[in-house]
């Protein structure tokens, strides 16, 4: 069975989150995606930050009514930092061990992380970036901030490995020790939680932006203000 991880400081959940990972999991035909919140983010400042509980429940109270998608506290409960090695490792060790989440979700699940191009333009400064590599399949989702499959294979013989190679015909590098790298150029959407907080700052509408759960969520904290 195929499952997508995806974190994020969820700060908050928006529309644009949403449309992408539906669009991620049809293409690449995931059964499963988790969301899982980050708890204290290493490449983002605390500023404007929502508590990790209240950015989790936005994502429950999303999930509760979808079919397929998963809201985990995985990086609530451990401490420090939320690097995404050891997510990665938390998640195949519950995948193998922990008999609820196997009942759950099943015996084999075939992890991918997802992450936007952002993120993955940025992955030199992660920890243990080049473990990432080797220990799962990426998911790279382009939306339009970047065109054409020739920054990013620049970026990974330069970055990552000079051993990947690009599949003819697909957007997809493999590599021979390495796990694959797959491009998926997913729709633009003009939406963004920095703009959603500005606008609740701003006691303006964000009804259409985020999940109603999200909205209601965001009003009885009294968050962003």
């Amino acid at each position: 069975m195929n499952a997508g991880l995806f974190g994020g400081t969820f700060n908050p959940l928006h529309n644009g989150h949403i449309d992408v990972i539906k669009y991620v999991k049809q293409a690449f035909h995931l059964q499963k995606i988790f969301l899982f919140p980050s708890a204290t983010p290493p490449h983002k400042s605390m500023t404007e930050l929502a508590p990790a509980r209240d950015r989790l429940d936005m994502v429950k109270g999303w999930v509760t009514e979808q079919d397929g998608f998963y809201a985990s506290d995985i990086e609530l409960k451990r401490k420090g930092p939320s690097f995404t090695i050891d997510t990665i490792k938390a998640f195949k060790k519950s995948a193998f061990e922990n008999e609820i989440f196997k009942k759950k979700h099943g015996l084999q699940l075939n992890f991918s992380l997802l992450m936007g191009s952002d993120a993955f333009f940025d992955i030199t400064t992660w920890k243990k970036q080049e473990l990432i590599f080797r220990a799962i399949p990426i998911i790279v989702m382009l939306r339009g901030d970047r065109t054409g499959i020739e920054p990013i294979a620049s970026f990974i013989d330069e970055h990552i490995s000079k051993g990947y190679k690009l599949n003819k015909g697909l957007t997809k590098f493999t590599h021979k020790q390495m796990q694959p790298i797959c491009i998926c150029n997913v729709p633009k959407i003009d939406i963004s939680s920095t703009m959603i907080r500005a606008r609740v700052k701003e006691n303006l509408s964000i009804k259409g932006l985020v999940p109603a759960n999200v909205e209601n969520i965001i009003k009885e904290k009294d968050l962003y203000k």
